[in-house]
């Protein structure tokens, strides 16, 4: 193998592989990158046996070939290096890096024993704006479950349904939702719902953060098309190929929980909102993390207080667009937070029931996105 490539090139590609390949004891040659230079194209890849992730990287090919070498090692090496033409030739067990002034060998393995990156048909694609993706996915990545007795919650739902996807995440206690335009190729708009693990997801979210439209890239970068079979997802977003498994399950029929209607309706800064949250957060029941929101009716007021035997008591009364009845609702600050914090908008419309019923959190404008928050029951 003999190949060369800028190493700015090279760098944004090393960066983007080797997220995955970590310290594995049992099979050691998953700490490696496969360097592999074939039919003209120099790809570097690395797998957990989980997901597998390909970077085509641009350069020159003189001597197809393949090997593999230790992730951080390279990594770290050829970010060090001038941003020159570097030159890397396979030599026996050795991989040989050289540009202007600086040569360096690093041992390796031959990539016999490296693990296959499963392929996946493209005939049938789905394709979206990168930059909704990841604003979608990080909008619901946190609501995962971290459980390991109810597999089918520890990942993200993807449902497509007539020209548009919907992801979703649920722990139980609070639930995301976000719906995205997308292009599809399928036949008759096809609905189909599959779970994607949250390693993959945030995994994908690195990419699209990491991922810049620089020199070193060649391509569209605006969209980000992606592939399934029957237990696989493959997301291709420019030079980058992330190929993941399924979590095999039945998500549950979350719209079930979701309230079709509500007693109260409050619009409400979302600024003032999370400062007196914070504020009332302080004062909360250590392990319970209550805070209560209280809707006064007819005064256009919100009050968020909290009280403990411990810290004291605290209460913070905001001005608010209120429509219904009196109402209130008892709330894991948390939970409450980690949902405000993924919001864009300046206002918040909040929907309530009652103390018993789940409180739905959406932007003032929709834009597709609503989070579900379950009460503490008193």
């Amino acid at each position: 193998m003999r190949i060369s490539s800028l190493q700015k090139n090279l760098k944004q590609g090393l960066s983007v592989v080797s997220h995955i390949a970590g310290k594995n004891s049992s099979l050691p040659i998953l700490n490696n990158i496969l360097i592999e230079a074939k039919d003209g194209n120099i790809k570097l890849i690395t797998t957990n046996l989980e997901i597998g992730i390909v970077y085509s990287v641009r350069g020159k090919v003189e001597e197809e070939g393949m090997f593999t070498v230790d992730s951080k090692v390279v990594s770290d090496y050829v970010s060090l290096l001038p941003n020159k033409r570097v030159d890397i030739k396979k030599d026996e067990k050795s991989l040989i890096i050289e540009t202007e002034n600086y040569k360096t060998k690093i041992l390796g393995q031959e990539a016999e024993d490296f693990p296959l990156i499963p392929s996946i048909e493209k005939d049938c694609f789905y394709k979206v704006n990168a930059s909704e993706l990841k604003k979608a996915l990080s909008q619901v990545i946190f609501a995962v479950s971290n459980s390991e007795t109810r597999m089918e919650l520890s990942g993200v739902l993807f449902d497509f349904n007539d020209g548009k996807l919907v992801v979703v995440s649920t722990d139980s206690y609070r639930l995301a939702e976000k719906e995205v335009k997308i292009e599809t190729n399928v036949k008759n708009g096809e609905n189909k719902k599959i779970i994607i693990p949250a390693k993959t997801i945030q995994e994908l979210i690195k990419i699209l953060s990491g991922v810049r439209d620089d020199d070193a890239i060649e391509g569209d970068m605006k969209d980000v098309e992606f592939y399934v079979s029957e237990n696989q997802v493959m997301f291709s977003f420019g030079p980058v190929e992330l190929i993941s498994r399924l979590i095999e399950g039945q998500y549950p029929d979350y719209r079930q929980i979701i309230p079709g209607a509500s007693k109260t309706k409050v619009v409400i800064g979302k600024d003032e909102l999370v400062r007196a949250v914070k504020m009332a957060s302080l004062f909360s029941k250590t392990g319970i993390n209550d805070v209560n929101l209280d809707f006064p009716k007819g005064k256009n007021t919100a009050l968020i207080s909290s009280i403990s035997g411990q810290a004291g008591e605290n209460m913070t009364e905001l001005s608010a667009e209120v429509v219904g009845e009196d109402n209130g609702v008892v709330i894991n600050h948390r939970y409450f937070l980690d949902g405000l914090n993924n919001f864009d908008s300046e206002n918040i419309l909040i929907e309530v029931i009652d103390n018993n019923t789940p409180c739905i959190l959406r932007p003032e404008k929709g834009d597709g996105y609503l989070y579900l928050i379950m009460p503490i029951k008193q």
